[in-house]
């Protein structure tokens, strides 16, 4: 019984998310897919957003970061 409480906890750790080293939020399991939650300021415009896997949300924060830079 505990060891099933203890896979359960390990599936639902957060994913940090990182561009150019930084880290700039993390992605925790909701709904079938992954919310992100960001820690860093480039990164609050994608913050709450649904994503159906870790690579599309990766993706979409690179490229929230890359533009919050270049403006």
């Amino acid at each position: 019984m505990q060891e099933n409480s203890l896979n359960r906890a390990a599936s639902l750790r957060p994913i940090v998310i990182e561009v150019a080293g930084e880290p700039q939020g993390v992605v925790v399991p909701d709904a079938g897919g992954y919310r992100f939650v960001a820690v860093k300021l480039p990164a609050f415009a994608m913050d709450g957003r649904h994503f159906p896997n870790v690579e599309t949300a990766h993706r979409a924060v690179s490229l929230a970061v890359s533009e919050s830079d270049a403006a």
